[in-house]
């Protein structure tokens, strides 16, 4: 049984929220302590380490790439490293694997590396595994203080499941994203957990609008080119959390957003918070 199979739909209106950058205050502290230190220490580059952790950063923290799923990240910083500082064995494979994959998650690349017959294929490929696993497990070891969710977010979540079911769409790991939402009682406010294992963003949005909602009466709350993406696919609608504005960003969506969501004319309000969005990325 899947995770939607349990799902039970009680409102018209369907509120698809992501965590890190969104709710959770944890997208600079994971990368800046998790994601790009473990990338060096997988590979062997602390001789490049300060060139190599502030590209990483600003790929995925503070440009249109940000929060681009890890293996994608992974293999778009690796295919850099190599063409720049040093030969990084295998990697066509990885940005071949991250480009081609149905599940980028730990079980896919675990599969993907049992399968694979090429030896520098099945090198980089379980690497890769090693590196998510250590990131996982440098993202539970964090400092409690450093996981907290934004201001506003929680009374952003209420407002929502005051009206709307609320699901939580991220790429983040499981346990980190349930552990963190449970610690701040944001779970009470959420009704279905879609988190990596279950699948890509746009993926779940899918089978959630198989449920039975209007699309017009759905609403994707994001940081991220990817979250904006996920719901065009889908033909809901987008709003942005923007970087360095998350409490103002949160406020306006409680007291401005949702109402539009409600009377039916979301769209052109929508059309002007998306080029906030873009313009607050460089875009």
């Amino acid at each position: 049984m899947s995770v939607f199979d349990s799902f039970q739909k009680k409102h018209d209106y369907l509120i698809c929220v992501d965590s890190d950058g969104c709710v959770m205050d944890t997208m600079n502290c994971k990368h800046f302590n998790c994601f790009g230190p473990c990338m060096i220490k997988e590979w062997g580059l602390e001789k490049w380490q300060k060139e190599i952790l502030e590209r990483w950063n600003e790929v995925n923290l503070f440009t249109l790439t940000r929060g681009i799923n890890r293996f994608k990240g992974l293999a778009k910083a690796l295919k850099e490293i190599d063409g720049k500082y040093t030969k990084i064995i295998g990697v066509d494979a990885l940005v071949y694997w991250a480009d081609t994959a149905p599940a980028l998650s730990n079980d896919g690349v675990e599969k993907a590396a049992a399968q694979a017959t090429d030896s520098d294929a099945k090198l980089i490929l379980e690497k890769a595994l090693s590196w998510s696993k250590a990131v996982n497990e440098a993202i539970v070891k964090l400092d409690e203080s450093l996981k907290v969710p934004f201001e506003s977010a929680k009374e952003g979540l209420a407002a929502a499941h005051a009206f709307a079911d609320v699901a939580m769409v991220s790429s983040a790991n499981r346990d980190a994203v349930e552990e963190e939402w449970g610690k701040f009682g944001l779970l009470e406010y959420t009704d279905i957990v879609l988190a990596q294992d279950v699948g890509a963003k746009a993926a779940c949005i899918a089978e959630m609008l198989k449920q039975g909602y209007d699309a017009n009466k759905v609403l994707m709350v994001g940081d991220a080119l990817g979250d904006s993406q996920a719901a065009e696919k889908n033909g809901v609608h987008y709003y942005p959390i923007l970087v360095n504005h998350e409490k103002a960003s949160w406020d306006e969506l409680i007291t401005v957003g949702f109402d539009r969501l409600k009377a039916g004319n979301y769209t052109p309000y929508g059309e002007k918070k998306k080029n906030e969005f873009l313009k607050n990325l460089g875009g």
